[in-house]
C-alpha cells in the first residue's frame, strides 16, 4: 500500500517541483535569454556552413556541434536556476579551484591557437578555463565580501585573487578576458560599498596594466594601433564587417543571402554580429541590443529588491560579465573597439563560451528568484493535488 502510494505520488511531486520553480524564477528573464538563444541557432546555421567548407569540413560541421553545445547550456542555466545560493556558493568555489589549477596547467600543456595559448585537451575535449573561471569569480568575490565585515579585508583578499588570475590570463596572453574580469571585479567593488580611493586605484591599476600590454606585447600593439590609424594599415575583419553592415541595411539581404561569412574567418563566432547586420539587417541588430539591455536592466531591477550581501555583489558581477561582453564584441563588429576576439553571449558559436554563458545565466536566474509557497493538499483516496 505504502509502495503504490509512493508511486502514485511521483509525478505530482515532480509537478509540485516544477510548478514551485516555474513561480519562483523571473520569467521574463528566462524569455530574454531563450530569445537570444534561438537567434544563435538561426545565424550559426547561416554563417558556419562557409566557414566549414573553407577549412574543409561537412557544411554542417559547426551547426550540428552547435546544437548540442546550446541543449548543454540550456541545461546548465535550467539547473543552476534550480539550485540554492548556498550551494552555488560552494559549487562556485570548487569551481574556481579547479579552473585556475587548469589555467595553470594551460600554460604547460595547452596548445596554440591564432598565437594565443588558451586551450587545453581533457578526454578528448578541447576546453578553455578562463571562460569558465568568470562567473566562478564572480560568485567567489561576492562571498569574500560577503563573509568580512571590514571592507578594507575583502578589497585585499579580491585583489590578491583578482592579481593571481589576471597573471595567467597575461602570459596566455588573453587581454580581452583580462578587460572583462577587470570589469567584474570594478563593478563588484562600487556595488560592495568600497571607498572611492580604493576604485580611484583599482582603475589607476586597469589603465597602467593596458599601457604596459600597448607597450610590452606585440598584438597588442598592433591591434591599437590599427584602430588608432586605420589608414596606416588594413583592418581585414572589420572592413569587411563594416561592409556587411552597409550591405545589409535596414532590413537585410535575407537568411543565407549575406557575403561576409565567406570572407571573414571567424564569421560564426567573434564577428557573428556582422552575419545579423547583413542577413537581417539593422532591424534585427538593434533588436539583439535591446535584449541585452533588457536582460541588464531587468537583472538591476531584481536586485535592487535583494538584501543579501552575498546575492547582490555576485549578481551584479554575473550582470556585468554579460554586458561587457556583449558591448566588446558588437562593438568591434561596428569597429568602435580596438578588434578583440569574444564572443557575443547565447548567440556566438563556441564550446566553452556557450556552456560557461550556461552558467552564468543559471546562477542569475537563481540569485533573482523570489520566495514562492505552494500550499498543497494530498487527498490518498482521490490520488490528486489540490493547489
Amino acid at each position: 500500500m505504502d509502495h503504490d502510494v509512493k508511486n502514485n505520488n511521483s509525478p505530482h511531486i515532480t509537478k509540485i517541483i516544477f510548478w514551485k520553480w516555474w513561480r519562483s524564477v523571473d520569467q521574463q528573464l528566462l524569455i530574454a535569454v531563450s530569445i537570444l538563444i534561438s537567434i544563435s541557432m538561426l545565424l550559426v546555421t547561416t554563417s558556419s556552413s562557409a566557414v566549414a567548407l573553407r577549412i574543409g569540413v561537412h557544411e554542417d560541421y559547426f551547426a550540428t556541434r552547435h546544437i548540442f553545445y546550446v541543449l548543454g547550456s540550456y541545461i546548465l542555466m535550467v539547473g543552476f536556476s534550480y539550485i540554492e545560493s548556498d550551494s552555488i556558493k560552494k559549487i562556485a568555489i570548487i569551481g574556481f579551484i579547479c579552473n585556475l589549477l587548469l589555467l595553470i596547467l594551460v600554460k604547460f600543456y595547452g596548445y596554440d591557437v591564432k598565437g594565443a595559448r588558451r586551450w587545453i585537451n581533457i578526454l578528448g575535449f578541447s576546453l578553455q578555463p578562463s571562460e569558465f573561471i568568470k562567473p566562478c569569480f564572480a560568485v567567489l568575490t561576492g562571498f569574500i565580501f560577503s563573509y568580512f565585515s571590514n571592507r578594507n579585508y575583502s578589497f585585499i583578499t579580491t585583489s590578491l585573487v583578482f592579481t593571481i588570475i589576471a597573471g595567467l590570463l597575461i602570459s596566455q596572453p588573453d587581454l580581452g578576458m583580462l578587460i572583462t574580469l577587470t570589469g567584474i571585479w570594478g563593478i563588484q567593488l562600487f556595488v560592495a560599498g568600497l571607498p572611492i580611493i580604493w576604485i580611484i586605484f583599482s582603475f589607476i591599476l586597469l589603465v597602467a596594466g593596458l599601457y604596459f600590454a600597448y607597450k610590452l606585447l606585440p598584438h597588442a600593439t598592433a591591434r591599437i594601433d590599427n584602430f588608432l590609424h586605420p589608414t596606416l594599415s588594413e583592418n581585414y575583419q572589420v572592413t569587411q564587417s563594416l561592409n556587411a553592415f552597409k550591405h545589409g541595411g535596414l532590413f537585410g539581404t535575407g537568411p543565407g543571402e549575406g557575403t561576409v561569412k565567406r570572407s571573414i574567418p571567424d564569421s560564426h563566432s567573434d564577428f557573428i554580429f556582422a552575419v545579423a547586420g547583413e542577413e537581417f539587417g539593422a532591424i534585427l541588430c538593434i533588436f539583439i541590443s535591446l535584449v541585452f539591455a533588457f536582460i541588464v536592466i531587468r537583472g538591476i531591477i531584481l536586485l535592487y529588491k535583494k538584501k543579501d550581501d552575498f546575492l547582490v555583489i555576485s549578481a551584479s558581477g554575473i550582470i556585468a560579465q554579460l554586458a561587457i561582453q556583449s558591448i566588446i564584441n558588437m562593438g568591434v563588429s561596428l569597429n568602435l573597439l580596438p578588434t578583440k576576439g569574444m564572443t557575443l553571449p547565447f548567440i556566438s558559436y563556441g564550446g566553452s563560451s556557450t556552456l560557461s554563458i550556461g552558467i552564468a545565466a543559471g546562477i542569475l536566474l537563481s540569485f533573482s528568484k523570489t520566495n514562492y509557497t505552494i500550499n498543497t493538499k494530498y487527498n490518498i483516496q482521490q490520488d490528486t493535488i489540490v493547489i
